[in-house]
């Protein structure tokens, strides 16, 4: 079935981030206006140049569950470190947030250089308890065995994004990457989310591009998680329960 409409954007980004330009309250605001019933504020982690300190994650979980009408994960966009799968947020902070996403970022400590290191540090990403998500797993910045990747987050049970960005100016050369990878995931029946990497409450919710190439490549709306906020909590619910196990 063609995906037609996503309840939630899981990859948002506000002032925090430093490079972004809206608050909270105005982040909130735009996806109620564009019909979304939650958002995930992911600002980026801690080693991300001119990017919050280890408090603003304490003090995240202080803000309301739900504002102007629309549900808040309180979460954020790690930074992979290194082929162990560390990332640069503190353990107990990770255990508090709602969602974590994990992706590379230039000038924040990961030092790999190769298709074959890179591809070991996204995959123990994934085996990350914390994880929930990777994000821009196209960015040809750190190119990956797009089949290693794929296959990893169908054994873990973890989603891969399908970033809106990535199909317009922010990382160039990402297209056909991402094409690859949607292919090969509508193949392997792999879990993805689709979302619009907002740096602004005037791109909150936009995914046309993401949503386009995933309609072209045959990805069937019960593999895309944020299609539904009940979908979002079961998975999220899900992964709170393993790490219970662990613990």
């Amino acid at each position: 079935m063609t995906i037609k409409n996503l309840e939630v954007d899981l990859h948002t980004h506000t002032i925090a981030s430093g490079h972004a330009f809206s608050t909270i309250s105005e982040m909130a605001a735009s996806a109620a206006e564009r019909g979304l019933k939650m958002i995930a504020v992911t600002d980026h982690g801690l080693n991300m140049p001119g990017g919050p300190h280890e408090y603003y994650f304490k003090k995240l979980l202080d803000l309301p569950k739900v504002i102007h009408g629309v549900e808040i994960l309180k979460g954020v966009e790690s930074n992979i470190l290194d082929s162990n799968g560390n990332l640069d947020v503190p353990e107990k902070i990770l255990k508090s947030l709602d969602i974590v996403l994990a992706g590379f970022h230039i000038d924040t400590g990961y030092q790999g250089a190769t298709v074959e290191e890179n591809t070991c540090a996204m995959i123990a990403a994934l085996e990350n308890p914390y994880v929930n998500v990777i994000v821009h797993p196209g960015n040809p910045q750190f190119p990956v065995d797009h089949e290693k990747v794929i296959q990893a987050a169908k054994r873990t049970g973890k989603a891969l994004e399908i970033n809106n960005n990535s199909f317009l100016f922010i990382r160039p050369g990402s297209s056909l990457r991402c094409q690859d990878i949607i292919r090969k995931s509508a193949k392997e029946g792999i879990l993805l989310t689709i979302n619009s990497d907002a740096h602004s409450c005037f791109e909150i919710g936009h995914t046309e591009k993401a949503m386009e190439a995933a309609n072209w490549a045959g990805i069937k709306s019960h593999q895309v998680l944020n299609t539904s906020v009940v979908f979002v909590q079961k998975y999220l619910q899900q992964t709170k329960q393993s790490l219970r196990k662990i613990s």
